[in-house]
């Protein structure tokens, strides 16, 4: 098993914090709900207007992407902007972590 586990299903919205330069690389946080920031998992998937991207720092309320140029260059985030809002959808997997542990 690997790769992302995603499915196309939005959990919630959340908001770009921060976006910037970072030597050659990008970095995004974005800022979310605590129902989404239950399953956000340090290393773990995470879709961000439906790209698949790996989460680099989880925090209580926002979390980190580190954002490659090509990424950046053919996707929608080269319009992204500070405040400006994004579906997220967490991975399957810390969805079913989560529905185990509270049930």
């Amino acid at each position: 098993m690997g790769g992302h586990f995603v499915t196309g299903h939005i959990d919630g919205l959340g908001q770009i914090k921060r976006w910037e330069r970072t030597g050659k690389d990008y970095i995004l946080e974005i800022t979310a709900s605590a129902h989404v920031m239950r399953q956000v998992v340090l290393k773990g998937s995470i879709a961000v207007d439906g790209m698949s991207l790996t989460v680099a720092a989880a925090r209580r309320k926002s979390f980190d992407v580190w954002i490659i140029p090509h990424t950046r260059d053919v996707t929608a985030l080269k319009q992204a902007r500070v405040g400006g809002s994004v579906n997220l959808e967490t991975d399957l997997l810390g969805k079913f972590v989560e529905r185990f542990l509270t049930y």
